[in-house]
């Protein structure tokens, strides 16, 4: 039995309230989702959290997975990623870009206030950034995004985009040359 098989097997016992699939499902995939909640957040508690979070809304929503819309790994890997990116957002609300020239100055670990000049070369380098990813064609743009944003391989890629390897990882390269490019000129 493949793992896949596997997976869908106990996704759907688990939908149906069985303890012991829903204890095999993690068995099965929880050091697969924790390396990917790791490699997000940074961080082994808020890792450990995310997962937790993860298996709970599994166990709420197995009944949604529909195998014939993608892989099971692929379908726990997007709850774990989701739930991740909430975490950040609840942990680190910092994170976003201040509308207002007032806002307060960014600050580093050790406390010393970042040059305003540094927020302003950071803002235009975001923006030259958007205006490079926007420059690229849709599946380039969407690639890159979710293999660097959200940490796809190539060839999970190539099941969600439903396109071979091949392709994805062309998109991906070619996407990434015309980043460069841009950026430098």
């Amino acid at each position: 039995m493949t793992d896949a098989v596997l997976l869908a097997r106990l996704l759907a016992e688990t939908a149906a309230g069985d303890v012991r699939a829903f204890r095999q499902l993690y068995d099965a995939s929880s050091a697969h989702l924790f390396g990917v909640l790791l490699r997000i957040l940074e961080r082994r508690d808020w890792a450990e959290e995310a997962l937790q979070d993860c298996y709970l809304r599994v166990w709420q929503k197995a009944e949604t997975y529909a195998p014939d819309k993608g892989a099971p790994l692929t379908w726990l890997q997007t709850i774990a990623r989701y739930r991740a990116l909430d975490l950040l957002r609840a942990r680190r609300p910092e994170v976003g870009m201040p509308d207002e020239e007032d806002a307060p100055p960014l600050t580093f670990a050790d406390g010393d206030a970042v040059d305003p000049e540094a927020r302003a070369v950071e803002r235009e380098g975001l923006g030259q950034l958007a205006g490079c990813m926007e420059a690229l064609a849709p599946e380039q743009r969407r690639s890159v995004l979710l293999a660097y944003y959200e940490g796809y391989t190539h060839a999970e890629l190539a099941r969600v985009l439903k396109a071979p390897l091949g392709t994805v990882k062309s998109w991906v390269r070619r996407g990434l040359l015309l980043l460069r490019e841009c950026l430098e000129a």
